[in-house]
């Protein structure tokens, strides 16, 4: 059941119905422009601010499709999965919407703020080391004992076809854009992106932006096929997770190019993005503006949808007071 439901590919009606269903659990979040990053970059910058979400991430889009989606019967054991943390985080929201449990494997170096929220809105955690074959090894374990329905972070058409619902807001908000760049992890964000705007707007150029120490989505790009890293080290840390196949069929299938930023480029985007447009955001929703910043001659002129992911901050460990 789960091998069909990844092969699935999910369309632009399953994007539509998703929005529907996932009306009543979420905010039509706004977009934001800042004049002084405009002139900055040269670009009209708009922001679609999923940091003001619900669960503080657009991650929760994906996942309450996926949990208002389930029958009765299915639902009967639950929910259950692995994140570093919005994921996390957005699945114990919806499951607690709809009285039902659910369980998440952690990395014990998932940030305090992420796990602190899982447990607020009721989730159950397991950790596990910071690895991908970790996580998911404790994972099964964790399913095999619960029996709860596995909804994936990311490599599952229901949370994409959530997710896409993100960019269709995104348009509708704008009147149009050239661009849209969103971070790129295991690629549940930039997969929905690419459903709807395949669809929706197939002449605006979709780049995905990455960090340099957590490159793995680049390098697949570039090489033709996905190439995984086990456990990179980025402070952007919900884009540690590698691509799996449903969601390289959309980005090796539509996504533009993949751009890259260091970790103290991350950094200074993130505090400029803070300083001026007075919004929280996470090192993770910093690297769009950190490689528009570095490539300004690629987006000049042009107008560029930034999605900024989510908003759920450790204040304690603030990259810049390490």
């Amino acid at each position: 059941m789960k091998d069909a439901m990844e092969m699935y590919i999910p369309t632009f009606d399953d994007m539509l119905a998703a929005h529907e269903r996932i009306k009543p659990y979420i905010h039509r979040t706004p977009v934001l422009t800042s004049s002084y990053l405009n002139d900055l970059t040269g670009a009209e910058l708009f922001f679609k601010c999923e940091n003001f979400q619900k669960a503080g991430a657009f991650k929760v889009r994906g996942a309450s499709n996926a949990v208002f989606g389930l029958s009765d019967k299915e639902a009967q054991l639950g929910v259950c999965t692995h994140s570093s943390g919005n994921h996390a985080l957005s699945l114990s929201y919806a499951a607690g919407r709809r009285g039902i449990p659910c369980n998440v494997v952690m990395p014990r170096t998932a940030p305090q703020a992420k796990k602190d929220a899982v447990k607020g809105y009721g989730g159950i955690i397991t950790e596990c080391e910071p690895s991908t074959s970790s996580r998911e090894e404790v994972f099964a374990e964790v399913q095999a004992k619960t029996g709860g329905n596995f909804v994936h972070p990311y490599n599952d058409p229901r949370v994409i076809a959530g997710q896409g619902t993100c960019s269709r807001e995104l348009m509708e908000q704008t009147d149009g854009l050239d661009m849209v760049v969103a971070p790129i992890g295991g690629g549940g964000m930039i997969s929905g992106t690419c459903l709807t705007l395949s669809n929706l707007a197939p002449e605006t150029q979709i780049i995905a932006a990455e960090p340099e120490q957590a490159d793995d989505a680049y390098r697949s790009f570039k090489a033709g096929r996905i190439i995984a890293d086990d456990a990179p080290n980025t402070i952007a840390d919900g884009l540690k997770v590698p691509l799996k196949e449903l969601t390289w069929h959309f980005v090796s299938n539509h996504v533009g190019d993949i751009l890259t930023a260091s970790e103290d480029e991350i950094v200074e985007a993130m505090k400029l993005t803070w300083k001026r447009m007075k919004i929280v955001m996470e090192a993770s929703c910093a690297v769009p503006l950190a490689t528009i910043l570095k490539n300004k001659d690629r987006f000049a002129g042009k107008r560029v949808g930034v999605i900024i992911t989510g908003g759920n901050v450790d204040l304690d460990t603030l990259p810049w007071l390490n």
